[in-house]
């Protein structure tokens, strides 16, 4: 038998649907980004910890020049090494088509006999290659499709100087390219990168590696030291020009699936709490209009034999169950949108499964917060509850006393009508509530500018990237390391306007306990093409004193100018190098370090001495300069800026970039949600009032305006806020999102807090909208009857 106060309970639910919908949403919304952040933090790292456990991919990678097999049995002897295999690894060059640009790409060895036992791959379609076919691959799964490549296709590839054609036996993936660029590169492209598996007979055949390998994989028993193996394995192989080994976290793949469920932990933490907070004030207001507008009611309960505690939890009940409902909701849209998401992680990241996990905690810390959020602020009208005897409770309360505030409207007067007076006054006698509704909009405007300004940074990088960074048309990489002369050759084609070398050295930074496994890039010293650039975007020389760090390297090795680091070179000599830092750069891909080109090779003890260049193009000579570049036999890559340009793009708008338009969404659904609940409020506190004025012999448009006008007064107050607000929770957004490997710069972005603006101010009119509506359908007889 349901209890009196629970009939109650449902009549006032049913009174306040708007309200409670608009605020149940608000909860959702938090909970939805809270169970969506977290499903997809678990499922990547689930899906990717049982992708490597099934196709045991290794620990440790240990590449050298030329290694005979005989030092396995060395390496397989190291403590904590369960399992060793040595490989052939190579560069290639695929010819696509006449006046096409070849596609780079990595040859690895499989096993003469059987799969490997370390770095298996995942057979999608065909078979593997036959032992004796020197002419059969197995293809990357992802290069196949962009490519429309299909079983028993021909390729055509430079491999060590020499052309060669195969044919494609059968297509696969592995968790050792689940992020596949190019060596040096950073941005993914499947169909400008390929890898392809020959039997190692045949592979080291193709590089002269007949009873040898330059990369061995070691795979680690649990708890054991992986640096100390990966020392011990570098002195093992130093003598056959090692050039470091290194662990599975600076493995690329591997880093930029850590770096995305980093970002997405960071996000998880900042965006849900502010949802919530916003929910857990609006129910305040709520709960603090009805406990006023229910006084005689409550005096009513309380002489009845209720008690204060009853009556207390009778409206804590109202907001248990809003607050409840809006977290199931959101469980419910969590666990679908992350659900949604994770299939375009696993479309990106190349995972043949995909193991969708929830973390139980999410839900159980959803549900809390969310009942913990909204039973706090309700507490503190609940004290109220039980300060109200039946007598005083059943008496009107106290008429508000106004005669020492100071009266704005009356100084007014000559300037402003009745109606407008009404609402000033209003405005200032109740400062509390509208300060309150000042920043539930203000908050809501925040979200909008937050999300905007990061598509925002999404656009600065592609054009500081493109057009103020990168000013070249074309990157050319060498096989090994050229002389100058090569510059000249690039020079003399037809269709190259301007050359510009540089060269990429891998090296261990240290920085005492702080250390990042990246590479040293000299430039010359006033760059014209691939330039580096401060906060302020103007252009830095490489002076020859010492090394520029970009920030992302800066912060990981705790650098600033003027401190000295440790560059273990891994070419090479391998000298270790100590530099002084003469300044720190913006970069918004990889974390470098920079020198002067010549200062770097001296260092290095090989002077004049390139690996790459930057060059600008005469567009109408492009396809002729395409054949010309493909006959050189020292060139290893070639990329078109216009290529690497639409990859970025395509990562941002259909990759894990995506999440920030799921962000979006929530923050224009919650805006309206919040700016419609304070249009709400004010309508149900003001009710009785505006029907007593349409008694009196106000129109229709005169009563909408007192209330409307307070709302238009509020909006217009929460936007510079808001605008505040937003650029503060845009650094705390940015930083979730941006990575060692990829960074979003905080830009003012005039349209993007422009759009925000104007979607609460959309917001704002269709909120006006619903309610005029609802104020002229008022029964002004019912409304006089209801006591304040």
């Amino acid at each position: 038998m349901v209890s009196p106060l629970n009939r109650k309970l449902l009549r006032d639910l049913a009174r306040i649907k708007g309200q409670a919908a608009a605020i149940g949403l608000v909860i959702a919304l938090g909970v939805l980004m809270l169970v969506m952040m977290t499903g997809l933090v678990n499922t990547l790292d689930q899906t990717r910890l049982a992708y490597y456990d099934r196709y045991r991919l290794a620990d440790v990678f240990a590449p050298v020049t030329r290694t005979p097999e005989r030092m396995l049995d060395r390496l397989a002897a190291l403590p904590g090494v369960a399992a060793v295999e040595g490989r052939v690894s190579g560069g290639a060059l695929i010819d696509i088509g006449a006046r096409e640009l070849p596609v780079r790409a990595q040859a690895l060895s499989l096993p003469d006999l059987g799969r490997p036992r370390l770095n298996d791959v995942y057979l999608v379609d065909g078979r593997l290659p036959d032992l004796g076919r020197a002419d059969e691959i197995l293809l990357l799964d992802g290069f196949a499709k962009a490519r429309g490549l299909k079983l028993n296709d021909r390729l055509i590839a430079t491999m060590n100087g020499t052309k060669r054609s195969f044919r494609i036996t059968g297509f696969a993936q592995s968790p050792e390219f689940l992020y596949s660029t190019a060596p040096g590169e950073m941005v993914p492209d499947d169909a400008r990168f390929a890898v392809f598996w020959m039997r190692q007979a045949a592979l080291a055949a193709a590089y002269d590696m007949q009873g040898a390998f330059n990369q061995a994989i070691m795979a680690l028993t649990r708890g054991t030291n992986e640096q100390a193996v990966i020392l011990a394995a570098d002195q093992i192989l130093a003598p056959y020009g090692a050039s470091g080994a290194y662990g599975l976290d600076d493995l690329m793949s591997n880093r930029f699936v850590s770096e995305e469920i980093k970002g997405l932990q960071s996000t998880s933490t900042v965006i849900p709490p502010i949802f919530l907070g916003v929910a857990a004030f609006l129910l305040y207001i709520v709960i603090n209009r009805m406990v006023q507008a229910e006084r005689e009611q409550i005096g009513l309960l309380k002489a009845f034999g209720y008690s204060s505690w009853e009556v207390s939890f009778h409206y804590l009940k109202l907001v248990l169950v809003i607050a409840v409902l809006g977290a199931i909701v959101g469980s419910i849209g969590g666990i679908a949108a992350g659900n949604s998401l994770a299939v375009v992680y696993q479309q990106y990241y190349k995972f043949p499964f995909l193991v969708f996990s929830v973390d139980p905690r999410s839900f159980v810390t959803g549900f809390a917060v969310s009942i913990l959020t909204a039973s706090v602020g309700s507490l503190f009208v609940l004290r109220g509850v039980f300060r109200l005897t039946p007598a005083v409770a059943m008496r009107p309360p106290a008429p508000p006393d106004y005669s020492r505030a100071f009266d704005l409207a009356a100084r007014l007067k000559r300037w402003l009508d009745q109606p407008s007076r009404m609402v000033l006054r209003r405005l200032t006698r109740y400062p509390g509530r509208m300060l309150g509704a000042v920043v539930g909009i203000g908050t809501g405007l925040a979200l909008s500018v937050a999300s905007l300004t990061l598509m925002a940074g999404f656009d600065t990088t592609l054009d500081l990237s493109f057009n103020v960074m990168n000013r070249g048309d074309m990157n050319v990489s060498f096989t090994t390391t050229q002389t100058d002369k090569a510059l000249l050759e690039l020079g003399r084609l037809p269709g190259v306007e301007h050359v510009e070398p540089s060269r990429a050295v891998p090296a261990v930074f240290r920085n005492g306990t702080y250390s990042y496994r990246g590479a040293i890039e000299g430039r010359p010293e006033f760059p014209i093409l691939s330039r580096v650039i401060d906060a302020n975007e103007t252009p830095v020389s490489m002076r020859r004193e010492g090394v520029i760090l970009s920030k992302p390297l800066a912060d990981i090795l705790h650098l600033s100018a003027g401190d000295m680091l440790t560059a273990e070179i891994r070419e090479g000599r391998r000298p270790v190098l100590s530099l002084p830092v003469i300044g720190v750069a913006e970069t918004l891909m990889g974390a470098p370090a920079f020198m002067e080109i010549g200062v770097l090779s001296r260092a290095m003890n090989e002077p004049g001495q390139i690996t790459g260049a930057t060059l600008t193009l005469d567009e109408a000579r492009l396809d002729n300069l395409i054949d010309d570049l493909k006959a050189m036999p020292m060139i290893a890559g070639i990329a078109l800026k216009s290529d690497t340009r639409d990859a970025l793009v395509e990562i941002m708008n259909t990759g894990p970039g995506s999440v920030r338009y799921v962000m979006l969404a929530v923050a224009a659904i919650i805006t309206f949600g919040i700016v419609y609940n304070s249009a709400r409020i004010a309508f149900a506190e003001r009710q009785r009032d505006l029907a007593s004025l349409r008694v009196m012999g106000f129109t229709k448009a005169e009563a909408s305006f007192v209330l409307l006008g307070e709302l238009a007064v509020v909006t217009l107050a929460a936007l510079p806020l808001g605008v505040g607000l937003g650029y503060g929770l845009t650094y705390l957004t940015v930083k979730g999102f941006s990575t060692d490997i990829y960074q979003i710069p905080v830009t003012f972005s005039p349209h993007s807090f422009g759009m925000a603006v104007s979607a609460v101010l959309v917001a704002a009119g269709v909120s006006g909208w619903l309610v005029k509506r609802e104020l002229d359908r008022v029964d002004l007889v019912a409304a006089l009857k209801t006591r304040d």
